[in-house]
């Protein structure tokens, strides 16, 4: 067995066949498994050194809604269809092909070239750089990737990036800390890092690279240049081995639902957790926190405001400034299940702040020590760590009896009180003692080697203990950290983000980053968590995006220690009082949307070429994103703009949701925007929106179904689907709608596993007869242009 140099490097052949996968053995003693595990998915696993040095995977779960302790093993094909491929070998090159995707390889030196079948012929994917693209003992040991960059590439994802969310050019660092208050344009690392991209060549044909690590990743696409090696981008994980898997396309919305479903189920939250949830530092911090969490429900009666739910922020564990998870402040809430019980009586859901370190002098400190809980050098000594002012140390969730403590925790302080969800916290693990040791689910590792698997297992316990309590209720947890998969057990947000109009437009291309990376249950701290206060403009403008996101929440911690609230400008109350009425009306088309995405695993929001890869004018980073495919969102970003121009991508018509005025696609309009408005919304013609047309307010009338149906302007037929959760079913409600159009009528078939009576609501301007199931419907004027028709079904 000789030493590879790179002047002779090493020569694989074929070894091995099974079930998904080939080895490839090399006279080195590398070897590299190929896996074929479905029409459109290849996985290379390259073992420098002959056996696998990464730990179980934690990302990937094939449809699945959790993985079994200890992790998937690396070798494991299950959950996979595992097509048959066709081999052939020839003159020292393997060719693997697939339905859909095919690996050509070079024996000699492992150089693959990578390619996807477009519906007519093959089209190149991507090709390892030809000197030298990984490490087989000629540098540092650690997983290195080095592949061609062609010039007119994309590369876009990674989980939560600062920037424009093309990352050509750029250099990223995909660890996990907590950058309180960062630059949403410029900042890196942030909170969360997903080692997947989304590349686009020149055409609109996109794949997807995973590179499946639980190490400190580098990612580079272009920064680095090498005269000795032509243009290049790489990857390069401080642990473990080369685990990559490619996802054909060519189309980019199957390839995003394609790398979800790789990397599990999203959790389908329960309908609660789409409405507002407010939030502060400032309440639970004051020495009268009681007081001030009960002045914020009776401004929320007194302004009429709904409000589903409070995140509860650490303060109600202090003891002086400090914080301690899992221990009440009595002197602050003397009876916590009473608190809870009063926030439940108005209707708010609490979501307390739970975090996974614990200072030196916490309470429960030497009972979390003597069960050998914590994270620790080999000769058992605790890794301490800054935390909150103070060295803390960090809980190890790769011990289940951690979990299980954890559980217990979970459940004794807070569920037993009335609680329903945790906000997990602070759970970044910012562990840089190269020394720490994990217990590995009993194979012991460097703490480096799998550190954004803490923050999984955490949510992980959480949500068991939420199960656990209460089986026939759906558990709500949300988590600021997190890896491949968070979508299977929690909610997100990008974090504590500064007060700035720049974070407003960047923290919605975070946003997407997220989406294309499985995760598209999430949003942002509107207002802005930390700097100066927002002023009025800025403040509508954000809670004008905030009412279209996922996750609604409007939080902070002020330099000055005042409050984002609604009602904090006086001025701009009325506009957002509107705004957040407009939320609640909104809540039956977001959770459509949550539906499709657990069920379907279809992106929330989205970029707009997403679904118009073909229009090139759709590539180009403005900010407008889509909302399902259906529903574009046009955000205003600027100070002191009042109106939006919008390109309308693709080619189907597309209705201004306000006025009513249709446009064509492909074309550019300038649309009104004023401070006290709705955000420019468009709907695509043969669509429509789920939606309630209640009063809403702190205390919402019972739900009143309608539709806003957006019909052609001509002849033709389209469908359309509305779903909405049934509390009492496992399966969802659904109405499908059938419709034909003509120049005088507009022609419905509605069937539904419902019995409810539906409103269907006409654009404003829209005059043609309504028909339902072949009977002509009256319509009325609803007081705003639009005309309805009642159906009772």
């Amino acid at each position: 067995m000789r030493r590879a140099t790179i002047a002779n490097p090493p020569l694989f052949a074929l070894t091995d066949r099974a079930s998904g996968r080939i080895a490839l053995t090399a006279d080195t003693g590398a070897v590299a498994h190929l896996f074929v595990l479905e029409d459109d998915i290849m996985r290379l696993l390259v073992l420098a050194n002959g056996t696998v040095t990464s730990p179980p995977s934690w990302a990937i779960a094939a449809g699945a809604e959790d993985i079994a302790e200890p992790g998937r093993d690396r070798m494991d094909v299950a959950g996979f269809t595992c097509p048959e491929p066709q081999i052939e070998e020839s003159d020292g090159t393997l060719f693997v092909t697939a339905a859909r995707i095919r690996v050509t390889i070079a024996l000699h030196g492992l150089h693959c070239r990578w390619e996807q079948h477009d519906g007519a012929t093959w089209q190149p994917m991507a090709a390892d750089r030809p000197t030298q693209a990984y490490d087989f003992g000629w540098w540092d040991g650690r997983a290195h990737h080095y592949l061609e960059r062609r010039a007119d590439d994309r590369h876009y994802a990674l989980g939560e990036r600062a920037g424009a969310m093309d990352r050509t050019g750029r250099r990223f660092n995909l660890t996990s800390l907590d950058p309180m208050g960062y630059d949403a344009e410029h900042s890196d690392p942030l909170y969360k890092a997903i080692p997947y991209v989304l590349v686009a060549d020149a055409a609109g044909r996109c794949h997807g690279e995973f590179h499946d690590t639980l190490a400190r990743v580098t990612y580079d696409f272009g920064r680095e240049l090498d005269n000795y090696h032509g243009p290049y981008r790489h990857v390069v994980a401080d642990h473990g081995d080369v685990d990559l898997w490619m996802i054909a396309g060519p189309d980019p919305l199957a390839v995003t639902k394609r790398f979800t479903w790789l990397t599990g189920r999203p959790a389908l939250m329960p309908a609660w957790s789409l409405g507002y949830s407010g939030s502060t530092m400032t309440y639970t911090d004051a020495p009268d926190a009681a007081v001030q969490m009960q002045r914020f429900t009776a401004k929320l009666a007194e302004h009429d405001i709904g409000c589903s739910s409070f995140h509860l922020s650490s303060g109600y564990t202090s003891i002086g400034d400090k914080r301690y998870v899992f221990h009440w402040n009595r002197d602050k809430f003397p009876d916590p299940a009473g608190f809870v019980r009063s926030y439940a009586d108005a209707g708010v859901r609490l979501v307390p702040n739970i975090k996974p370190a614990m200072l030196l002098d916490h309470p429960l400190i030497a009972e979390v020590r003597a069960g050998g809980l914590l994270i620790a050098d080999e000769t058992g000594e605790e890794t301490q760590a800054q935390f909150w002012d103070a060295p803390g140390v960090y809980l190890d969730f790769t011990n289940p009896a951690t979990a299980d403590w954890w559980k217990r925790q979970v459940t004794t302080a807070l569920l037993d009180n009335g609680i329903e969800a945790t906000w997990n916290d602070n759970n970044e693990y910012e562990v840089w003692d190269a020394r720490a040791r994990i217990h590995g689910f009993g194979t012991p590792r460097g703490a480096a080697e799998a550190l954004p698997l803490q923050a999984l297992l955490m949510m992980r316990a959480s949500r068991a203990a939420q199960v656990a309590h209460a089986p026939d209720t759906r558990p709500y947890v949300v988590t600021r950290s997190g890896m491949a998969g968070l979508q299977r057990y929690a909610q997100t947000w990008s974090g504590d983000n500064r007060t700035d109009w720049k974070t407003l437009r960047y923290n919605l291309k975070m946003g997407l980053g997220l989406a294309l990376s499985g995760i598209s249950n999430s949003g942002h701290d509107v207002g802005g968590f930390a700097g100066p206060p927002p002023d009025a403009e800025l403040l509508v403008r954000w809670v004008q995006a905030g009412v279209l996101m996922p996750r609604f929440s409007i939080h902070s911690w002020n330099d000055d220690r005042s409050v984002n609230e609604p009602w904090m400008h006086a001025e701009a109350l009325p506009a957002i009082g509107r705004l957040m009425a407009l939320r609640q009306t909104l809540l039956p088309f977001l959770g459509d949307l949550l539906i499709r995405y657990s069920r379907d695993f279809e992106p929330i929001v989205r970029p707009l070429w997403l679904d118009h890869p073909a229009d090139a004018a759709a590539w180009i980073d403005g900010d407008d994103h889509m909302l399902g495919r259906d529903v574009l969102a046009s955000i205003v970003v600027a100070q002191g703009a009042t109106t939006r121009t919008v390109r309308l991508p693709g080619r189907d018509d597309w209705y201004d949701v306000w006025s009513g005025t249709r446009h064509a696609g492909g074309s550019v309009v300038v649309v009104d925007s004023p401070i006290d408005g709705f955000p420019p919304l468009f709907a695509r013609a043969g669509s429509a929106m789920l939606v309630d047309l209640a009063h809403g307010g702190f205390a919402p009338e019972p739900r009143d179904r309608g539709l806003w149906l957006f019909p052609l302007a001509g002849a033709g037929r389209f469908e359309t689907s509305a779903l909405e959760e049934d509390a009492a079913k496992s399966e969802p409600r659904e109405w499908r709608v059938a419709a034909i159009c003509t120049a005088d009528a507009i022609m419905l078939d509605i069937a539904a596993n419902d019995r409810r009576a539906l409103t269907i609501v006409l654009p404003d301007g829209e005059r043609r007869d309504l028909v339902v199931a072949g009977v002509p419907v009256q319509t009325r004027d609803d007081g705003n242009g639009r005309r309805t028709a009642r159906i009772e079904r």
